[in-house]
């Protein structure tokens, strides 16, 4: 076993998996963040197969389980009740499988405790600038002027904006409104289905169970398709126009826009497409949204954060020489991250777009096709974020496989 000392940037998904993962491997690791206590960004989102091989490796499968809503299906119906999306867990070949849904502060929470029970240093208050190699080591500059180092290796998860990556890709022209609600218990809603409609592809609106927070009870997430550029437009008419909007392509989801009181119980979620051309640099790999992002369409973000960690770990795992960790990382996940950044460019504007070609693809071809074999199959295997095989590679397999 080799000791490296190794610097983490960011406390999301990616940062604090790959901290845990790299401490329990035997080194000395440090995570930085920017804010004065670590908090999650956002709502809802889904855990995926193969996000779930990674929490199970460490041990935090069950306690993800216990707060989130087990997922057995998502389903799509355009306004005049057409289904266009029916992708179902249970085409999965192997071992029964489910989607989680489950908010944001509950992975963080376990996920931190994790890695506080590990003993990994976090320095809180510390904005990361940029970073330089010098002698052996790379070094991290912050906000203050201080500096950190020198490490062996740093670690770069600070998502979309990271100022350790060259600006790249392109911001995506919708994103969308997300705000969390109570669970209706006497409303229409299933627990074990992430729900949507659409009028052509230029409106959404989606039902995510996310299961129980602590201190909060049954959860959902409400989300609703908006422009990029529209959010001020929709703080000015006005939530009532909102509702009105909402109700009309989805009436049940009239007792749910009916708790939204003050535009600051929703957030503003804005989406971009980019994967940098060189994620591994001297001492430096960037992994989660600071290597690759793109829309949620296919529920794949913080599943290949935690595929990025696992892949760090391993390459630390396998090699002697610290400055070949990040090209043998990104070597463990690049075709992976390829294939989704591929098919998440294609599925996007099918589901959210002005454009009127896209919603007619999707309803008059795509739709049929993924009723029947090998299409219900394909549509299982892009969702479950299995596609392309990722787990082998990485030594890992999925939950229940070892025992089927």
């Amino acid at each position: 076993m080799h000791e490296f000392t190794i610097a983490i940037a960011g406390c999301g998904p990616a940062g604090l998996a790959a901290a845990l993962l790299l401490a329990r491997g035997g080194h000395s690791v440090v995570l930085y963040d920017r804010f004065p206590a670590p908090q999650p960004v956002g709502s809802g989102l889904m855990l995926q197969p193969s996000g779930m091989a990674v929490l199970a490796r460490l041990g935090l499968a069950g306690a993800i389980q216990a707060r989130g809503a087990q997922i057995e299906r998502l389903l799509g119906l355009c306004a005049d009740g057409r289904t266009v999306l029916d992708a179902r867990y249970d085409e999965l070949p192997g071992p029964p499988a489910q989607g989680l849904g489950i908010h944001r502060a509950s992975l963080f929470e376990v996920l931190l405790d994790a890695v506080t029970a590990a003993g990994v240093p976090l320095v809180e208050d510390h904005q990361v600038t940029g970073s330089s190699v010098r002698g052996n080591g790379r070094w991290l500059q912050f906000a203050d002027k201080s500096e950190a180092g020198p490490f062996d290796l740093v670690i770069d998860g600070l998502g979309l904006h990271s100022p350790l990556a060259p600006p790249c890709g392109r911001s995506l022209p919708f994103g969308a409104l997300w705000t969390t609600l109570p669970w209706p218990q006497d409303g229409p809603f299933r627990r074990d289905r992430l729900e949507q409609r659409y009028r052509a592809a230029r409106e959404m609106v989606g039902v995510l169970p996310t299961g129980t927070r602590p201190g909060h009870g049954e959860e959902l997430s409400l989300f609703w398709s908006l422009p990029a550029d529209g959010y001020e437009g929709w703080r000015a008419r006005g939530l009532a126009q909102w509702r009105a909007e909402v109700t009309a392509l989805w009436p049940d989801c009239a007792q749910l826009v009916a708790q939204v009181s003050d535009p600051d119980q929703v957030t503003m979620a804005r989406y971009a497409h980019r994967e940098l051309p060189a994620p591994a640099q001297d001492r430096l790999i960037h992994i989660g949204d600071a290597w690759h992002t793109a829309s949620p369409q296919l529920g794949q973000g913080a599943n290949m954060a935690l595929l990025d960690a696992w892949a760090v770990a391993e390459a630390a795992r396998l090699t002697r020489d610290p400055r070949a960790i990040p090209a043998l990382a990104v070597q463990l996940r690049a075709w992976h991250v390829t294939l989704y950044q591929w098919a998440t460019a294609f599925f996007t504007p099918l589901y959210q777009s002005n454009a009127a070609f896209p919603a007619w693809l999707r309803d008059t071809l795509l739709a049929p096709a993924s009723r029947h074999w090998p299409g219900k199959q394909i549509q299982a295997l892009l969702m479950s974020g299995l596609a392309g095989n990722p787990l082998p590679r990485l030594g890992l397999t999925r939950i229940g496989q070892d025992r089927a």
